[in-house]
């Protein structure tokens, strides 16, 4: 049977404030008002309404759960639910269910995956909003979908919740390929540890003498052993360039157990070692053409120390490269995962690591970080020697990516080159007067007064 909207009947009048379920005069069973049609909910409201016509969506894999608030007569809101099926015919019914509504503002959880068919739809009609889901929880014990739209319609009319960063569809295409490339990355990773697993089963060393097991000489190799070359001479003598100065080790090294069994294996997981590559380089290749626009902020981000192509990659592609979207370089700092989260109780304060944030972006920068922390003659490499010896490696490392971010935040919103404050920073000598000025406020803080007289 075919999925079409369901009018849920639900008949209630409710009272003042944000309680979503409040009992009806006397505490007696709500009935509704006259006038009032079958499937809507009526009440008088005492919080300020900031947006009159709000759409808020519960959305499952299966079915999206709608609740419309308009406006009634005086100062009551009339609000109607609907249940949609989540197929495409059934979200653009739903969007123009909402276009008749005269739906000015329409938010929804961001549930998992789901949200984006029915996000990148409505975006088309009216603005639309995702909402954190850790900021719309409502009370425990009362869930269910209709309720759970409600209580986001309610929170978005009132001004409750602010909206999550969604890019772009342009910018949403070289994201989907900078995170692929990611897990393709990954997969190259997991086989090529397999590989080497696989080969200390059969006695064959050959990572301890080759630093990469992937490599153009360990791949010929391993290659021959596969098409059944067992002489450990004769494989050693495919290393080239400087690995043939290791032709006795590599010869000791290869000389094992390989048999069939480990060559059916082997051969397989060459075989995807070499897919995995082939997808990195068609992705790389689509990601250069799909980042032309942002060319200039693409170079413009790899003049500061730590980040390279790929890097400034993803934080176009988690970003944007528009810094209008975040009010400030602490705000991206925190949204980005970069900032210490605070948790302040009764006056005292505890150290609770740093936020949740992009985990895509988080942990480029981090990278970038300590390649940046390695280096001796710019800031970022003194800031992480100046502060590792205090506060430890990691924390250290965070704090240069919290600087490499907010750095690239003010070199897109105002158009600059990186600007280094120079290796010296933290040990350069303090101007005198300044100096001076800090430890006589010190000395006041301290009750004295304080006269000076120059030196003769």
């Amino acid at each position: 049977m075919a999925w079409g909207p369901r009018v849920r009947r639900i008949v209630a009048i409710e009272h003042a404030g944000l309680c979503p379920f409040a009992e009806g005069p006397a505490g007696g069973t709500p009935t509704a008002p006259a006038g009032a049609a079958v499937g809507t909910s009526v009440e008088v409201n005492g919080v300020d309404v900031v947006v009159d016509r709000v759409a808020g969506l519960d959305i499952g894999k299966d079915s999206v759960t709608v609740c419309v608030r308009v406006p009634g007569t005086g100062a009551r809101r009339v609000s109607e639910t609907r249940t949609y099926s989540t197929m495409t015919r059934q979200i653009q019914r739903m969007a123009e269910w909402l276009d008749e509504c005269g739906v000015e503002l329409a938010a929804m959880e961001s549930t998992a995956t789901y949200w984006k068919p029915v996000f990148y739809c409505l975006e088309e009609h009216t603005e639309t909003w995702l909402l954190n889901a850790a900021h719309i929880k409502a009370v425990p014990g009362r869930k269910s979908d209709v309720r759970d739209s409600e209580w986001i319609a309610r929170l978005v009319e009132h001004g409750l919740v602010s909206p999550s960063f969604v890019p772009p569809p342009e910018i949403r295409r070289l994201r989907n390929l900078t995170r692929y490339r990611l897990q393709l990355t990954g997969d190259r990773t997991r086989e090529a540890t397999r590989v080497e697993k696989l080969l200390e089963d059969a006695s064959i060393k050959l990572s301890a003498v080759v630093s990469n097991i992937a490599g153009v000489s360990a791949r010929d190799m391993l290659d021959a052993l596969v098409a059944g070359e067992r002489d450990p001479a004769v494989l050693a003598d495919l290393a080239q360039k400087r690995l043939r100065v290791k032709i006795p080790a590599l010869t000791e090294s290869l000389t094992g157990h390989f048999d069939d069994h480990h060559a059916l294996l082997i051969g397989g997981m060459l075989e995807r070692l070499r897919q995995a590559e082939a997808s990195l380089a068609q992705a790389d290749a689509q990601i250069l053409a799909e980042i032309a626009p942002w060319q200039h902020e693409y170079e413009l981000l790899q003049t500061m120390p730590g980040i390279g192509p790929k890097t400034a990659q993803i934080f176009i592609a988690e970003t944007g490269a528009d810094m209008s979207r975040f009010p400030s370089a602490a705000h991206l700092a925190a949204w980005v995962g970069v900032a210490p989260s605070v948790h302040e109780s009764a006056g005292r304060s505890w150290s609770m690591g740093s936020r949740k944030g992009n985990k895509w972006l988080c942990s480029a920068m981090v990278e970038a970080a300590g390649s940046a922390s390695r280096m001796k003659t710019n800031y970022l490499g003194a800031q992480f020697r100046h502060l590792a010896p205090r506060r430890g490696i990691k924390r250290a490392i965070m704090a240069v990516a919290h600087s490499m971010v907010v750095s690239a935040y003010y070199m897109l919103e105002r158009d600059e080159p990186y600007r280094d404050l120079g290796s010296d920073y933290f040990t350069r000598p303090v101007d005198p007067q300044v100096q001076t000025r800090r430890l006589v406020a010190q000395l006041e803080r301290l009750g004295h007064s304080v006269s000076l007289q120059p030196a003769s």
